[in-house]
């Protein structure tokens, strides 16, 4: 059975792609440094993002799933408009905390939302067989919309060296995608829009006990926490790459005539492009991997045994000036995680009640965030003590110290 690619298949794949042209993200820590900051302020808005998305992930994961998905969506976007504007306008650091508080909100409406979505038009034309493929599918488009912003972000930065004017321009394909999610049809509310005269009441207590549900059953909680860990560990230290690139450019015997932000502007435009086109086809063809090794949950351990040893030796492969070979095992890192992105929503969407799926994969986000605010103050923090190479280490042996409480087993 061949996916079917229809007009729907299309607007999520549009959605992907617009939503991951932020041309602000492969140079982020480069212009928080720029700004004056060091890295503990940093790892501080880092955390102060994953904290408020925190805050707000229950609730508008319930919200979604009550009051319908659409209109969280456009919440969210409208939170990361405000959100580009402030960083676009000024380079205080409080003023940066406000963003990031607002972003995190953002994201708290955004996240698990549309995966439900999907989800929920899959289940509505009866394609639930073909969850990895199709969300690997679609998600493949979000990674290309990722390299084409890398080329563009270089671009701008080469030619204008400002990393404000960046956010500015990340304005333009977020207005295009919350037009394009306001024309998603009602049916992918879920259960909710079909159930209007339903009591109010008794639909708040039906997704709460759902909701709590998830915690009963052990299994659906491991999956939820081995997700949530691997993908905070990898969220809290991706970013780190900039870094690590800039000093990689700036070591390079050649293009000397150039000034060093234009040497990093090139080389990261360069890089995160041909890292997101692996991304894109990594996770296109995740489904090929889960039928090689015949046991999805087999595949997802194993990624994340490697994913988190690719972490602690791209830090010490910086640490030792070792460039290449931390910017190779990042790229490497960033491979995995979209290979196991699709597998990991199709396992948890096996243990979660479809009629609650936006609470649920919102639960798995609001444990992300936990441990994403955690490791990314701690990174930030021990990179100003010794180093951005030794941080990463530290910090990826906490995550394999981790890993045997999310360890999962065969149900």
């Amino acid at each position: 059975m061949v996916i079917l690619k229809d007009r729907m298949f299309y607007k999520f794949s549009a959605y992907g792609f617009l939503k991951n042209l932020r041309l602000f993200e492969p140079f982020l820590i480069l212009f928080f440094l720029s700004s004056g900051l060091s890295y503990t302020d940093i790892g501080i808005l880092y955390a102060t993002a994953e904290i408020s998305t925190n805050l707000a992930e229950i609730p508008t994961g319930i919200y979604a799933d009550i009051f319908g998905r659409r209109k969280s969506m456009l919440m969210g976007f409208g939170a990361y408009l405000v959100t580009f504007s402030l960083f676009y306008l000024t380079s205080n650091f409080y003023v940066f905390l406000v963003a990031m508080v607002l972003y995190g909100i953002g994201d708290a409406f955004r996240s698990g939302t549309h995966k439900a979505m999907i989800l929920e038009y899959l289940k509505i034309k009866n394609m639930m067989d073909k969850k990895v493929e199709y969300y690997g599918s679609t998600r493949a488009a979000s990674q290309f919309g990722s390299a084409i912003n890398s080329l563009l972000a270089g671009l701008i930065v080469f030619y204008t060296g400002d990393y404000h004017l960046i956010f500015l321009i990340t304005i333009i394909p977020y207005v295009a995608d919350f037009i394009n999610l306001a024309t998603y049809p009602k049916e992918l509310d879920g259960d909710i829009i079909k159930n209007k005269r339903r009591d109010f009441r008794k639909q708040v207590r039906a997704t709460f006990s759902d909701f709590a549900a998830m915690f009963k059953n052990k299994f659906a909680f491991k999956a939820l926490l081995n997700s949530a860990v691997f993908d905070a560990g990898f969220k809290s230290s991706k970013d780190y790459l900039q870094p690590i690139l800039q000093s990689f450019a700036l070591s390079l015997p050649v293009l000397l005539y150039m000034s060093g932000d234009e040497r990093t502007a090139i080389v990261v435009g360069i890089v995160y492009f041909f890292l997101y086109l692996l991304s894109s086809y990594a996770s296109k063809k995740a489904h090929v991997v889960v039928k090689k090794v015949k046991n999805i949950v087999f595949a997802i351990n194993i990624i994340f045994v490697l994913g988190t040893l690719f972490i602690m030796f791209a830090g010490l492969a910086y640490a030792f000036e070792l460039f290449l070979l931390s910017i190779v095992l990042f790229i490497s890192l960033h491979v995995l995680f979209n290979m196991r992105r699709p597998m990991n929503v199709s396992y948890v969407s096996d243990k979660i009640s479809s009629r609650v799926m936006a609470s649920g994969l919102s639960v798995e986000s609001q444990m992300k965030m936990i441990f994403s605010a955690t490791f990314s103050f701690l990174i930030g923090f021990f990179a100003d003590k010794f180093g951005v190479g030794h941080a990463l280490f530290i910090v990826g042996m906490l995550i394999l110290i981790i890993f045997p409480l999310a360890y999962l087993r065969e149900e």
